[in-house]
C-alpha cells in the first residue's frame, strides 16, 4: 500500500501539484480500501473481516521517515515560494495591463 502511495505522490509532485498531510493520508485510506476490495473480490467472503486501516500523525511522520519524502505540506502550514518574486510580478503585469489599456470583460 504505502509503495502505491509513494508512487502517487511522486507523480502529483512531478505535475507540479503540492500535497500535504491530510491529503496523503486521504490517499491512503482510499488506496487500503482499493486493495482490500480487490482482496475481498479474489479470495471471495472469508476475507471481509480483518483489521481496518486509520492514518494519524504518527503513521505519518513514520511513513515520512520510511520512504524518505520530506517536501509535503503539514496541516496548516504556507507553501514556500518566492515572496519578492511574486511582488514583482504583480508590479509587472499591472503596469502592462494600465500601459496596454486592457479592461475587465
Amino acid at each position: 500500500m504505502e509503495q502505491l502511495l509513494l508512487l502517487w505522490i511522486k507523480e502529483k509532485q512531478m505535475a507540479g501539484d503540492s500535497v500535504s498531510e491530510a491529503i496523503i493520508c486521504e490517499k491512503a485510506g482510499a488506496i487500503f480500501q482499493d486493495l482490500k476490495r480487490d482482496v475481498t473480490e479474489t479470495e471471495g467472503e472469508s476475507s471481509q473481516g480483518g483489521e481496518g486501516f486509520k492514518t494519524s500523525h504518527g503513521w505519518f511522520d513514520k511513513f515520512k521517515k520510511r520512504s524518505g519524502i520530506h517536501s509535503v505540506i503539514r496541516h496548516g502550514e504556507a507553501p514556500s515560494g518566492d515572496i519578492k518574486a511574486a511582488e514583482n510580478f504583480i508590479k509587472v503585469f499591472e503596469k502592462l495591463i494600465s500601459e496596454e489599456g486592457y479592461l475587465p470583460q
